[in-house]
């Protein structure tokens, strides 16, 4: 069969039902309309016309009919196939149809926008507050560091200068060893001097020797204690 008699396609049919067979429809009105006026002067004529056209119009409109109903039947076909898929077509399609789900998935896709902004300026902050702590403890700990350079030269200065105490301390000792040593001899030889005047000489020197026996003791504390905090003497 030739191009004429093949079935016509869909585009075929939809550019007919738009265009062609409503200027069909208003070309045969007005057909009708002036064969109406001039039915006396060419009514068999236009009878004639009348009867040959519209067969033909029968015969394009089946061919679109038959096009119409096969594509919706291959439509009818792919949606059986696909059973799942046509599910969701169609749920998604009436719910996005909804003013209320269509409301409801707009306004969760923005606040998700914006709470995702919200996420970024948040943990920019955190980023900018860490950085001043970071620049902050940067800061204290170089004053830490330089304030215990600073203790470490008083430390080992106070070592040195604990040392030397400690040795001169125990010079004093001593002395004061020596000058117990005869305070005990001058007693002893007082008490072989009758009289007042060495009762009283004596007396003095007992005072002596007992304010340098509490010297004596406190010296020895002293001199524990700085070697206990490791600094020989």
């Amino acid at each position: 069969m030739g191009e004429e008699d093949a079935a016509p396609t869909e585009q075929d049919w939809l550019t007919y039902i738009s265009e062609d067979l409503p200027r069909t429809v208003q070309e045969s009105a007005d057909s009708a309309i002036s064969s109406a006026r001039s039915l006396q002067r060419s009514s068999s004529t236009h009878l004639r016309s009348l009867q040959e056209f519209v067969p033909q119009i029968g015969t394009r409109y089946r061919y679109y009919e038959e096009a119409f109903f096969a594509k919706v039947k291959d439509e009818l076909v792919s949606l059986r196939e696909h059973p799942a898929l046509t599910a969701g077509v169609a749920v998604t399609s009436c719910l996005l149809l909804m003013r209320g789900p269509r409301r409801f998935l707009i306004r969760k896709t923005l606040g998700r926008l914006q709470s995702e902004e919200a996420q970024f300026v948040r943990a920019e902050n955190n980023v900018k507050e860490l950085s001043l702590s970071v620049d902050l403890m940067k800061k204290e700990s170089q004053k830490l560091f330089e304030r215990s350079v600073l203790a470490e030269r008083d430390m080992k200065r106070g070592h040195f200068d604990l040392k030397d105490a400690g040795t001169q301390i125990q010079g004093i000792a001593r002395s004061v060893y020596k000058a117990e040593t005869e305070a005990a001899d001058l007693m002893d030889l007082l008490r072989e001097i009758p009289g007042r005047e060495a009762l009283k000489l004596r007396a003095d020197v007992a005072s002596m020797a007992s304010h340098l026996r509490q010297q004596r003791s406190a010296i020895d504390k002293k001199i524990i204690k700085i070697s206990e905090l490791g600094v020989p003497v």
